[in-house]
């Protein structure tokens, strides 16, 4: 058995007249975070840390955001088609770590629904770990300006 082991990262400004989508989950709150896409931060750090350990180079190769096929996609989406695209070249995820960081909302109640979106995404089940953490009001995302997520993945092949 060979291992590959990849890490993600991805962060986006909070402004008004979006949805907030993290992890596959819509959660209420009065901002959303500004992308191309669903700007789901969560999903993003993870499609990254997956083909990074594929060796496939990283989610603006596969899903430019020049590209208008990607304008107001669904991440679980693009996350299906990562999947999808590195179990053809014989890998298979065998854990997923991951931390969001966020002042605000506080995320801890949403986790659990974070794991089976992204579970029905393709994930397999029981092969992710989902953490949130705030930033203790330090830089863009402790004044509440942004969200960023971490995503480590270990793909065995």
């Amino acid at each position: 058995m060979n291992i590959r082991i990849g890490s993600g990262y991805d962060s986006h400004r909070l402004v008004h007249g979006r949805k907030l989508i993290i992890g596959g989950v819509e959660i209420p709150y009065e901002l959303g975070l500004e992308g191309h896409s669903d700007a789901d931060v969560l999903t993003h750090a993870i499609v990254d840390a997956i083909i990074g350990a594929s060796g496939m180079g990283d989610i603006g190769r596969h899903f430019s955001d020049k590209d208008v096929r990607w304008k107001g996609a669904d991440s679980q989406e693009i996350l299906r088609i990562t999947i999808d695209m590195i179990t053809k070249q014989g890998f298979k995820i065998s854990w997923i770590d991951c931390t969001v960081i966020a002042e605000r909302p506080r995320l801890s109640m949403y986790i659990d629904d974070m794991k089976k979106a992204l579970t029905l995404s393709g994930i397999p089940v029981g092969m992710i770990n989902i953490k949130a953490k705030t930033n203790e009001g330090m830089g863009f995302i402790g004044r509440g300006e942004g969200i960023a997520s971490m995503a480590s993945c270990l793909l065995i092949f």
